[in-house]
């Protein structure tokens, strides 16, 4: 069982927090609290940091660290979230292995043990202190939910301390089988099928895909599987590297990544391009697989991608993301996107009606335009309302 590691309360760019007292175990939380969230927003700019208090888990000290107008320009529209080893813990030349899960204190499915022994470990020493998400939630989306009440929102990081890494067969309670399915897939040991997508080739375990996916054991097993066993199984309409995603989620149950969040040189002005030309393929490789999660009955993986879709609406994809909202019938998505654009000035709502994807929901599911005008309607009403009563 996770134990408690204390709170940390931002007030602006004050911190108070309660003592450094370690966990009983591997595993912890600690929550954050950030107080007067609009007077974080004036008090700390784009690329500053405020961080919690120091707190223990597993023997080693650590800290989160809270940047509300992004991390670096490409992310001024996000809230930037970092888990940090603290430069003074004992032993920081080593590497300690950990597993980290942010969460908003409501989220409770994300902070189960299975969730978080699920995700993929990260190296801490003190060549690579801290690890995070640059865009761990858009502001806009944050101030429009229910998570921000009365200018306040916690946080919750979860954290499992898995081994250090120079004590590799130490023994433990974290699990690495999906370090060994993983080894299976990179190594090709015992492959049975061959997959063809997009030119490229993947080698595969017939067992393990149809242990995963109910689509896989009826391709693979069921009474249409006779010409599967000879030749390599084409797979159309899908780019190679979102058929290499969904292999690597059905082998290790962990979200595949991306290198998103590269390195790149020149001045700001180049940087922010090219952060936001790296958004739009990020994006469209996340609606690609959520498309292939729901095409192979994959729920965790399709509801991830969701999550991820919700968290990164913007002008540019609102329409496209949508349109798939509607047509794999995720309810919780669709509403995000009605509620992004209901929010936007005319010059933003212009320019996501005048996208090519705007155009095919009116032509496909006029039914969308329907609903944002009775939300168009029903926010002019409570405005109305609440400018009655002022």
């Amino acid at each position: 069982m996770s134990s408690f590691a204390g709170v940390s309360m931002l007030i602006g760019d004050e911190v108070h927090t309660t003592p450094a007292v370690d966990t009983c175990g591997d595993s912890g939380y600690h929550l954050l609290v950030v107080n007067d969230y609009s007077r974080t927003l004036r008090e700390i700019p784009n690329g500053k940091v405020n961080s919690s208090g120091d707190f223990m888990v597993g023997g080693h000290k650590w800290c989160i660290c809270y940047c509300p107008n992004g991390a670096d320009p490409s992310c001024a529209d996000f809230i930037s979230l970092f888990f940090a080893r603290c430069c003074d813990d004992d032993g920081i030349e080593e590497p300690v292995e950990a597993k980290v899960e942010f969460s908003f204190v409501d989220q409770v499915e994300h902070q189960k043990q299975m969730h978080i022994r699920a995700s993929k470990s990260y190296s801490f020493s003190s060549k690579s202190p801290s690890w995070g998400f640059p865009r761990f939630v858009r502001r806009d989306i944050l101030e429009r939910s229910g998570n921000l009440k009365g200018d306040c929102f916690t946080i919750r990081c979860d954290i499992m301390v898995c081994k250090d890494l120079n004590t590799k067969y130490a023994g433990g309670t974290v699990s690495d089988i999906h370090q060994h399915f993983d080894y299976l897939l990179q190594n090709k040991v015992g492959t049975d099928v061959t997959f063809e997508v997009s030119g490229e080739t993947f080698a595969a375990h017939r067992c393990v895909l149809a242990a995963r996916s109910t689509v896989f054991m009826a391709q693979l097993f069921g009474p249409m599987s006779e010409g599967t066993t000879s030749s390599a199984i084409q797979i159309k309409d899908m780019r190679a590297k979102v058929f290499a995603a969904l292999l690597r989620f059905i082998y290790t149950d962990s979200f595949p990544e991306i290198d998103k969040n590269n390195y790149l040189e020149g001045d700001k002005a180049e940087v922010v391009e090219q952060r936001q030309e790296e958004e739009v393929d990020y994006v469209m490789w996340v609606q690609d697989l959520f498309v292939a999660a729901d095409r192979y009955d994959l729920q965790r993986l399709k509801l991830l991608c969701e999550e991820l879709l919700s968290e990164h609406i913007g002008v540019s994809s609102v329409a496209s993301t949508l349109a798939l909202a509607e047509q794999h019938y995720c309810c919780g998505l669709k509403n995000a996107c009605l509620k992004f654009i209901q929010v936007q000035s005319p010059m933003c709502v212009e320019k996501i009606m005048a996208t090519d994807d705007w155009e095919h929901i009116t032509m496909t599911y006029p039914s969308i335009l329907n609903e944002l005008i009775s939300k168009l309607v029903s926010n002019q009403k409570d405005k109305k309302r609440n400018h009655e009563r002022m």
